[in-house]
Parts: C-alpha cells; structure tokens; sequence
C-alpha cells in the first residue's frame, strides 16, 4: 500500500469493484480495501474461486461476479483484500488493519461501498446458538460449502425465498418455511405494481423459486404472526402463532430473514448525513446525483445508500467512479455525463420495480420491536427490551442517551445489530417519529482494533518525518 492515492474505494462489492474499475481505468491511481480475501462482496462472496460443481445451485446471477472480478484485475486498482477499515476521517484518513498491523492512508477521493446487512429481526431466542440470519447461510454456502440440514427458514423478504431454493438445488433438506409477510402487504404494493411489471422478468423470478419449493415438498406456512425460538443452551424448536394458535416444529437450525439495510456504521462515524426512510424502514446516506455526500470528497454507493440491489449497486458504484474522477480533475464534465448516461438509464430500469417489492415484504412491527420484555435488543451488552422501555420511562430520549442508561450500542458491533431496533423502539414509547430520535452517533473504531495495533500506528507516527 502506498501513503496517498487519488480514489480510495472502500468495499468489494458490486458497486466498490464497479467504482475501482472505472477509475483506474482511466488513469487514478486506485485503492480498493476489503476485509474478504476475494472481491465480491456478499453478494458476490467467492464468486471467483466458487468449488460448487453445479452452477445451478447459486444461479446465473450470481456468476455475474466474475465479470466485475476480472474486470477489476485488469483494471491497474490496487485491491488490498483481508483488510479491516475501521476509520474514515472526513479529511479523507483511512485506518485499516491487516495482517496484525494498523495504518493509515489517505486519498484525494473517497467512495464508501460498504453495501447492507441482514436487518435485526429481534424474537425470543434470536440469540441461541443454532440461529442465524438466512444471509449467513448463503455465506455458508458460497464460501465453504456448509449447509444445515433441516433448518427452518422464517420471515420475509426475496433472499429467504433466494437462499431456500439454493439449498433445494443443493439437495439440501428444508424442515419448513414460515413467512411473516403480512397479508395487508399486498394491498400495500398494489398501486406499485405497474412500474413493477415493467420489469416482469424479476416477479417472475421470485414466483419460480417460491414454485419450485412448493412443487418439491417443502411446507409453507403463511400468515405467521409471531415467533418464538425455543431452548436453554441451544436451539431446539421454533414456535410460531398463526391466526391465533400456537404452533411448534423441532429443530436444531432456524435462518431468520426480514429484509436487508444499509450499513451505515463507516460513513455515519465519518460524519456524513443520513436521514430516516419512511419506506424502507432504515437509515439511508444523503448523497448527490454523483453519489457525493456533505463531506467535501466522500461519496457513498450502492446498497450502502439505500437497497436497490446488486445490478443497481453496480451502476451506482460506476457513476461515482465517474464523479470522483471528475472531481480529481481527470474527467471532464461533458466526458463524465456522456459516459454516466448509459448507467444512468441502467439504474432506472433496475429501480421501477423497488417500490413495489418494499411494500410487499416490509416486516411487521412486532418483529422489528419487540413486544416480550425479557427479549434481547443489544446482543453485545445482553440489554433486554424492558430495559429499553424503563429507560425511556425514566426520561432517556434517544438511542445515545440510552448508552449511559444501559451501555447499549456500545459493545464490538458498535450498534450494528441494534441501532435500528433501539430507535423505533424509543420512538414508539416516546410517541414521535423515528427521524426525531435519531440514531447512535457513531466513533472510530467502527471496528475491533487491537492495542497492539494502535501502538504500532502511533510508532509509524513518531518515527515519520517531523514526528516525536
């Protein structure tokens, strides 16, 4: 790694390779840092070294992938893979740790593409071993080859139904499926189905999977109105309530699923502005038509700026590749939009069906904020949802008053797992909107930092030239 480059890009992903690739192709001088040892991001995990013999099972697009990896291998950007950011400062530092050791870098341009995350889905026992999100299966699967047999998949969302049938075509048996989308959902989408059917080769591809599991036997069960995950050290059932009746299915695995939101943590710590999305129940980066956001030379792409998905991703990722080149003055702005206005009809093809699946598989209240007390909000603090309600009783307004409360959000994960829950649920008690409780404010280290290695930056820094 050199000291300072023209672009750094942050995330290899759909959008982060994309961005890469354009820029180095031109000329910048391009760095491209990831925590996974291949680019890909999770969508595109191992896509470049996939043992799976049967294409098959992980799908066409899926192996799209391979053509923004060896896109980027040719591009000249210099990707630093297994490498940990835990800093972005808004004068354009970056901290990274690799291989034991921390440094920093900084960069005239510098394009978040941290992507998304599962969202919490905070039941009883969520956090039993044997539970895991459904895009962690698919990691499983992608990376290693691993499944659990006989799991039970539960929620809502295109990539519960995704990862199921990837586990069917892998002849991997399913116990069953319980789908938490509401039924008044439906009505929800309907105005948006229109726009939706211009894109009818994506319906079409949801309905095929949901089919294909029909058609092989495995049990759905719709209208789940509650969850419960059963057991004391580990996972041995799930309870689940439809239309009022308590129903029960042994198993040692559940993938629990409600839809997916931006990760945010990285450009939130860097002080860029988010705002509160009624629509997709999330926080979403305010950024420009060039992807730049209020921090001077900090542009943030793809999912990490709203869910759009990973061809959307990879066409944002483009256009703010683009506009950081221009901003490096190594594009001209007549260049720039002639060359951004094939993506840009691109991205609005893959966007008019996105109000419609919003609406349909937007999670249920009670499986966003949880209604039994004992339930666990802050997996890294074991802070429980009564806890959460007695704080706001006892005057505690907001997510970052609450860390005094009780010290939740301030574990490992730095509210990754909980911030979003934490804030609908003071919301909810406090009677206001989301937006006006706000979200956890955010410092470095957004990720795990060793001592170690924070004493080893602070010896680059005494024996740089002027230091001591």
């Amino acid at each position: 790694m050199k000291d300072h480059y023209d672009i750094a890009v942050v995330g290899a992903g759909p959008a982060g390779m994309a961005a890469a690739t354009v820029a180095a192709e031109r000329g910048a001088r391009v760095v491209l840092v990831d925590e996974q040892p291949l680019a890909g991001g999770q969508i595109y995990r191992a896509v470049s070294r996939q043992t799976l013999s049967d294409r098959d099972i992980l799908g066409p697009d899926y192996y799209h992938g391979r053509e923004l990896a060896a896109a980027l291998q040719k591009s000249g950007a210099e990707h630093v893979a297994g490498a940990t950011v835990w800093e972005v400062t808004p004068e354009r530092e970056i901290g990274i740790s690799k291989d034991g050791s921390a440094r920093m870098l900084s960069a005239d341009q510098v394009i978040l593409a941290t992507g998304a995350q599962e969202r919490p889905m905070p039941v009883p026992g969520w956090t039993l071993p044997g539970v895991m999100g459904a895009g962690g299966a698919q990691v499983l699967l992608k990376s290693a080859g691993l499944a659990a047999l006989e799991a039970v998949f539960a929620g809502t969302g295109p990539l519960l139904y995704l990862v199921a049938n990837q586990y069917l075509k892998a002849g991997i048996p399913i116990r069953a499926i319980l789908d938490t989308t509401p039924a008044a959902n439906i009505l929800r989408a309907l105005p948006h189905l229109p726009s939706a059917l211009m894109d009818i080769g994506a319906l079409m591809k949801g309905r095929r999977w949901i089919a294909e599991l029909r058609g092989a036997g495995v049990t759905f069960v719709n209208g789940v109105e509650s969850l419960k995950l059963a057991g004391v050290d580990a996972l041995t059932g799930v309870e689940y309530r439809q239309r009022g009746r308590w129903h029960r299915i042994d198993t040692s695995s559940v993938f629990l699923h409600q839809g997916v939101v931006p990760s945010v943590n990285l450009a939130m710590a860097a002080g860029c502005a988010h705002r509160w999305s009624d629509a997709q129940l999330c926080w979403q980066a305010v950024t420009d038509a060039w992807a730049q956001t209020d921090v001077p030379g900090i542009a943030i792409a793809g999912d990490a700026v709203g869910i759009s998905g990973a061809r959307a991703a990879e066409y944002l990722g483009r256009i703010a590749g683009l506009g950081a080149l221009h901003r490096c003055a190594r594009l001209h702005v007549q260049e720039r939009d002639r060359l951004a206005l094939p993506y840009r009809r691109a991205l609005a093809r893959e966007r008019r069906g996105r109000s419609f699946l919003d609406n349909l598989f937007r999670p249920s209240r009670q499986f966003r904020i949880p209604e039994d007390d004992a339930t666990i909000v802050c997996r890294c603090e074991e802070v429980t949802a009564g806890r959460v309600r007695a704080s706001v009783a006892l005057g505690c307004i907001g997510p970052n008053q609450l860390k005094g409360f009780s010290r939740c959000g301030m574990g490992p994960c730095q509210g990754r797992m909980c911030g979003l829950t934490v804030s609908e649920m003071i919301a909810q008690c406090r009677g206001v909107p989301v937006a006006e409780v706000g979200a956890l404010r955010l410092r470095p280290p957004v990720k795990p930092l060793l001592l170690g290695e924070l004493a080893a930056l602070a010896t680059q820094a005494d024996s740089a030239p002027g230091g001591g």
